[in-house]
């Protein structure tokens, strides 16, 4: 019974995730992101994995833990080339204001 109440949690939390990484491609901004939540968030989920490892519970729990990490590396993925798509626009519109 705890594992359907784990994975529950998993999916639900597991959710969030198709959505921000859809908000991230189309949005091209890291405004608005924390890469140290995402990061915490990645942690958990891996803790929570390596956890399921060492026990020895290797069920379909495991799955859902595995498809969550590789949303989150996704989004993470995504935030870094958000953050260097910000630096480009902002190195641009520093030499743009220097041209005038």
């Amino acid at each position: 019974m705890a594992q359907i109440f784990e994975t529950a949690m998993l999916v639900l939390f597991g959710i969030s995730w198709p959505i921000n990484i859809a908000k991230s491609i189309k949005s091209r901004t890291a405004k608005g992101k924390s890469m140290l939540f995402e990061l915490c968030i990645f942690s958990g989920y891996v803790v929570g994995l390596v956890g399921k490892l060492v026990n020895g519970s290797i069920t379909y729990v495991v799955a859902v833990y595995v498809l969550d990490v590789i949303m989150v590396t996704a989004d993470l993925i995504l935030t870094l080339r958000n953050l260097k798509l910000d630096k480009l626009r902002s190195s641009a519109a520093k030499q743009q204001a220097k041209s005038i």
